[in-house]
């Protein structure tokens, strides 16, 4: 039998109007525009302010702007996987609010969490459903409202995060593109350096911890770094390894966006010049979820039919992971 391989065919995405610059910054928190810009490579990052919206209206927005483009309707979608650490609520799950505000309820769904690296992990298990035969398009969505969870008193976190969203569409291939290869990893003894430590079962709502400040991201900044840079370096070099290729045969690096240090590093290791790295974060900052579908977003013009890309992610917990996919289309 011939194995069916998963294979992005669209792409969408969507960040608010609203612009949070590092000058912004400056008034809020003891920083400046050229500390956080020599640090992180982050200029500015958008933010959603409109009341009563939230992650699920962002991922509406890039699922729409995703079917448009494809000529596609809400009931054609068969399987919607949000992948999020800022759903609108605990429960229901955010997918369904997703479907539902598109006006279907044929395509089921569920929220995936994983820090960071949620869309990676959420596109390696979108894949297993089109391999699988069962499913012919998934849509898999990156969308945080990371301003609902950062501490504006933190210099050292406030500066990072930006609100956006980003999807694609996974079909079955039709010749040999697609998503080839992954490796993910996790380790929960990260879970102390970078976490939001109230909310959840083990320390619910209460005056304590809103007193505390714990409904915030909390960041242990020089652990993390250095983590997430040797990891997320490391996976990105040893996939490329496992499926012999050498830096020649690929095309884009599409990097977690977290700090532009950890990306320069990561293709150093890998071999690859700056010109192949696909890079957003000075204008949006760490979108968390939604950082790689942002950037098949911005890029999607410059990808080519047969280019070999790889993914690579690192996020809380720890979590991390590297993918190889083979580009299937032009736009």
């Amino acid at each position: 039998m011939t194995k069916i391989r998963a294979a992005i065919t669209g792409v969408g995405g969507y960040v608010p109007d609203t612009i949070l610059s590092n000058k912004d910054l400056e008034r809020l928190v003891d920083t400046n525009d050229e500390w956080i810009i020599s640090r992180t490579g982050i200029r500015e990052r958008r933010i959603l302010k409109e009341p009563g919206k939230a992650t699920s209206d962002m991922a509406v927005m890039a699922v729409r702007d995703l079917l448009s483009k494809r000529g596609l309707e809400p009931d054609d979608i068969d399987l919607l996987i949000l992948c999020s650490v800022t759903p609108d609520m605990i429960f229901p799950a955010s997918a369904n609010l997703i479907t539902h505000k598109l006006g279907t309820s044929k395509p089921w769904g569920f929220d995936l969490a994983a820090a960071c690296s949620s869309f990676l992990y959420g596109l390696h298990v979108g894949a297993q459903f089109i391999q699988a035969g069962t499913h012919k398009r998934v849509v898999v969505v990156g969308s945080d409202k990371m301003s609902a969870i950062v501490d504006y008193t933190d210099r050292n976190t406030c500066i990072l995060f930006g609100d956006g969203a980003g999807c694609v569409l996974l079909e079955p291939s039709e010749d040999d593109c697609g998503i080839m290869d992954a490796i993910l990893r996790s380790d929960g003894a990260g879970a102390e350096f970078l976490r939001q430590k109230a909310g959840g079962s083990l320390n619910p709502p209460s005056h304590e911890t809103i007193d505390a400040r714990e409904h915030f991201v909390y960041q242990e900044g020089k652990t993390v770094f250095k983590f997430a840079t040797t990891n997320m370096a490391d996976v990105s070099r040893r996939i490329m390894d496992r499926n012999n290729l050498s830096a020649e045969d690929v095309q884009w690096l599409v990097p977690h966006q977290a700090n532009k240090r950890i990306i320069d590093y990561t293709a150093e290791i890998m071999g690859l010049p700056e010109e192949k790295v696909l890079m957003n974060i000075e204008r949006y900052g760490n979108t968390t979820s939604a950082t790689l579908p942002l950037l098949l977003w911005d890029y999607e013009k410059q990808l080519r039919k047969g280019d070999n890309l790889i993914l690579a992610t690192f996020g809380g917990g720890f979590t991390w992971g590297s993918m190889y996919v083979r580009w299937s289309y032009n736009s």
